[in-house]
This record gives structure tokens, C-alpha cells and sequence, in this order.
């Protein structure tokens, strides 16, 4: 059975049902309307923790998704998996697709960020601080692109940028 028919909750019901009938009226081909589904069941799974099974999903959406604004969505979410299972090497890859697809997220540049700034942490635990600058550099780097696509979003960001002498702007934008 499709995860769309196993939704327990009145939200996701409501929503299931609203999709399926933008579904039908929207003009796209029977692909497009396939890779929603694909992409709506790997959401669902997702936001209740089942990874292994979102991930299948969001592979089946890849395939048939042609948009390539709709694959950055797809990959970004992939990369968010990825990240939260510690699979940095891999979320870092995915992140970079999205972006190459849509240049205009921030969402993955600030998760760039968050996993540099990370790895800049674990550095520093190992005492090495040489690497550990390097990293804060790179997470400072992908922080100011972030910013400057969404100057009101990343507060803590920018104070970190301010506060480490990374960046002396106030203003993004």
C-alpha cells in the first residue's frame, strides 16, 4: 500500500487529499505526476524517521523528475538524510547538486555551513587547529552566501561571523 494511503493523521489526510486533486488539474505529463507522488511518499517517510524508505522514494522521483528545480528540492532533501545519519561526505555531494540545479538555496548553503562549521568543531576536539580554521573558513564562506540569498534568515550565522572576525558587514543585502 502506498505511504498517501497509510496516513493516520487528519493533516496529512487533508493534505494527501488536496494533492491528489491539484494532481489532476494541473497541466503536467504522467512522469511529472508520478515524481510528485514519488517525492510526497519520501516527505512522509522522512518526517516519521523512516529514512531507508524516504531515500527509495526520493531515488524513484530523481528518475523520473525531469524539472531542474523540482531535483534540487529532491536532492536537498536526500542531502538532509544523509546529514542527520552522519554521512556528512555524502550530504555535503547532494547539497552541492542542489545547488548546482538552483542556485537560489539557501537552505543547502546553510547546511554546507552547518556541516564545515561541524567538522571545524571536531578538528578543534582533536587539536587541530590549524584544520579547524580551515573549516570555520569554509563554513564562513558558504554562511555568507546563505545570508546574502536570505540577509533576514541565519541570525546565529551572522552573529557567529561578526563574533569570529569573519565577516565585518551588518548588512547582506
Amino acid at each position: 500500500m502506498p505511504r498517501t494511503q497509510r496516513n493516520d493523521n487528519f493533516i496529512d489526510k487533508t493534505f494527501t487529499v488536496m494533492a491528489d486533486i491539484i494532481l489532476k488539474i494541473l497541466p503536467a505529463n504522467q512522469k511529472a505526476k508520478e515524481a510528485f507522488v514519488y517525492y510526497r511518499d519520501g516527505m512522509s517517510a522522512q518526517a516519521e524517521g523512516e529514512y531507508a524508505e524516504a531515500l527509495d522514494n526520493y531515488e524513484e522521483a530523481l528518475n523520473l523528475e525531469e524539472d531542474p528545480y523540482d531535483r534540487s528540492f529532491i536532492l536537498y532533501n536526500m542531502g538532509l538524510i544523509y546529514a542527520s545519519n552522519g554521512n556528512h561526505e555524502r550530504a555535503l555531494e547532494l547539497y552541492h547538486q542542489a545547488i548546482e540545479l538552483n542556485a537560489r538555496m539557501p537552505q543547502a548553503l546553510n547546511n554546507i555551513a552547518v556541516i564545515f562549521h561541524y567538522l571545524g568543531d571536531q578538528a578543534a576536539a582533536s587539536e587541530d587547529g590549524e584544520k579547524a580554521e580551515q573549516l570555520y573558513d569554509k563554513a564562513a564562506d558558504y554562511w555568507k552566501q546563505a545570508i546574502r540569498l536570505a540577509p533576514n534568515n541565519y541570525i546565529e550565522a551572522q552573529n557567529w561571523l561578526k563574533t569570529t572576525g569573519r565577516s565585518t558587514m551588518d548588512v547582506y543585502f
